[in-house]
């Protein structure tokens, strides 16, 4: 199970909030039992961003780069749908996603409130399931 504190699931969401309309990405550093230690926001490069996100590679290999030399695993991947409501896996997604042992968080902007789900998807096999995660005080 993914587990975050607040102030991590804050630092995402204000992430999505400041790149809105652009979708944001970023990574979550962690330890082997799936709590997040560290949040690594990055710059979105993708030649569409309002509608896909890709991540700068400089900063991509640096955050990698931090995470090992910190001791920590790549626990989730984040990004954003900033206009939907309830957000779920794109076919985009899906397609990119080459981390099935990774969760794979996305914030929705599009309602009164931010949304963030969890998911595990698998490219290979071309689905996605919602899964819980649990947010914790700090």
């Amino acid at each position: 199970m993914l587990i975050l504190t607040i102030g991590q699931s804050r630092q995402i969401i204000s992430h999505a909030c400041e790149s809105d309309p652009a979708e944001c990405c970023g990574l979550v550093g962690g330890s082997s039992d799936g709590r997040a230690i560290n949040i690594y926001p990055l710059q979105n490069v993708a030649a569409t961003p309002l509608i896909t996100y890709e991540a700068a590679p400089e900063e991509l290999f640096s955050a990698q780069k931090l995470m090992r030399e910190r001791g920590e695993q790549l626990v989730a991947i984040y990004h954003s749908h900033p206009r939907s409501v309830e957000p779920l896996p794109s076919d985009t997604d899906v397609r990119l996603a080459y981390y099935p042992d990774t969760f794979y968080l996305i914030v929705g902007l599009a309602g009164h409130e931010p949304v963030l789900r969890a998911f595990r998807i698998s490219e290979k096999e071309q689905r996605w399931d919602e899964v819980e995660y649990e947010i914790r005080d700090e």
